[in-house]
């Protein structure tokens, strides 16, 4: 019997050992953390075994494959003895592609994975289709295999995820754009994580479709090195000759395969400029999959925004506070900066990861009236951001931060958490430093 071992108990993870389980393999968990009680559960249910709080390695190094969760880097000490000893290592998603025939939609990219992920599930699900949502959001894809199938999966995937895949293939890719982020995992080397984000075509071949930003250089220079077997589907916010979706008018228009349909940006649900983006990429994956023009209009006109991305949490003595906590790069914020139209109190920092902040310099000196550092260590930020704005100042806590934002803000300004960095130094998860900041500012 193939012996598998998982290594995280988290949503990947325990979704990982449930199918291998189901599928009558030698399964066994093991998380170096805490697993959550809801995993302990799950594992339970289904008589896996499993350890947390350490690795055995006697029970781990003799596995037959490892499914590792995206979370775990390629230079712990576990993962390298395991590739020493020439064992497997692949993701979940590789894992769950092994048994099942479902269609693929494939979403990745710097920024607007999520949003473009869970819009894209919206209109399918809006359309009637039997669809599942994976990846980085909704269940694991291993456990939907295992417990719930479905035709079709809508998943987000992250580089960490794509790293581990090698046979998986998706019917329908997108690539949504590339800016730097999570260097500080492929050895600082930009080239690595490009490579990285494009795996997500490996296997595709002509009866499959690769949906990407036109207008994105560094996209735009690595195909130039790539032979493509998928049939391209560029989209651009200009009228690009050539593009399957682009604005024209005033208006998101599709026009490929005879097709040509429009819908006022006005009527979008999503606004800014990254988020015509986000909505042209998930247009054209319900078009390849044959929803009707009416069902995708009416799902782009009334889909609920991605929480923690632009969030709008309140008005309070006339300044707007916005929850973007979920921009956890430098080009995540760019795009925050640039649907703002008021005066910005910007609230920065958390776990740096190799971030070059000049690509908001700009946008800084042009909206943003003060800056709330809130970090552990905010050196970086202070190094870069002191002189350029009348006020840098630090917060060690989110009451403290919200405290401060509300005394620099008046009325006509907008009070922005978009801070450029990964959460763990203060928080569990950006989404812990969302709710944290909705929390503070409902508390005022």
């Amino acid at each position: 019997m193939k012996r598998i071992v998982v290594l995280g108990g988290g949503e990947s993870g325990a979704g990982a050992a449930v199918l291998a389980q189901v599928k009558n393999l030698d399964v066994f968990l093991s998380d170096m953390g805490e697993i959550k009680p809801k995993y302990q559960d799950l594992l339970n249910k289904y008589n896996i075994k499993w350890e947390h709080g350490h690795h055995t390695e006697e029970l781990i190094l003799n596995a037959d494959e490892i499914v590792k969760s995206p979370g775990i880097p390629e230079t712990a000490p576990l993962i390298v003895k395991a590739k020493e000893r020439g064992i497997p290592i692949i993701s979940e998603i590789e894992f769950a592609g092994r048994y099942t025939k479902s269609k693929m939609v494939c979403i990745t990219g710097s920024n607007g994975k999520t949003t473009t992920t869970m819009l894209t599930y919206h209109i399918l699900k809006k359309a009637g289709l039997d669809v599942g949502l994976a990846g980085n959001v909704g269940n694991s894809l291993a456990l939907q295999v295992a417990t719930d199938p479905h035709e079709v999966y809508v998943i987000e995937l992250s580089s960490f995820q794509l790293d581990n895949m090698y046979e998986f293939k998706a019917n329908v890719a997108v690539l949504l754009n590339i800016t730097p982020d999570h260097l500080d995992r492929y050895d600082h080397k930009m080239e690595n994580y490009v490579a990285a984000k494009f795996r997500i075509i490996q296997n595709q071949g002509k009866e499959d479709s690769f949906i990407f930003w036109h207008d994105d250089p560094i996209i735009a220079a690595q195909l130039k090195q790539l032979q493509v077997e998928s049939r391209m589907l560029p989209f651009s916010a200009d009228t690009e000759a050539g593009c399957a979706a682009y604005v024209m008018d005033g208006r998101l228009t599709f026009d490929f395969d005879g097709k040509y349909w429009d819908v006022p940006v006005d009527e979008l649900a999503l606004k800014g400029r990254h988020n015509m983006y986000n909505s042209m990429a998930a247009g054209l994956s319900a078009t390849l999959l044959d929803v009707k023009k009416d069902v995708i209009r009416s799902a782009l006109a009334d889909f609920q925004a991605v929480e923690h991305r632009l969030e709008y949490v309140r008005t309070l003595d006339g300044v707007r506070y916005i929850n973007d906590s979920k921009a956890t790069n430098v080009n995540s914020t760019w795009y925050a900066l640039e649907s703002m139209r008021d005066p910005v109190v910007l609230i920065l920092g958390g776990k740096d990861k190799g971030n070059d902040y000049s690509e908001i310099e700009q946008f800084v000196k042009d909206k943003v009236k003060a800056i709330v550092c809130l970090g552990v260590d905010n050196r970086k930020l202070h190094a870069f951001f002191d002189g350029k704005v009348p006020v840098v100042t630090d917060a060690g806590s989110m009451t403290e931060c919200v405290a401060k934002c509300r005394n620099l803000a008046v009325t006509g300004d907008t009070v922005l958490l978009s801070p450029c960095c990964a959460s763990f130094d203060l928080f569990k998860s950006y989404e812990d430093r969302g709710d944290q900041f909705k929390q503070c500012v409902n508390n005022l």
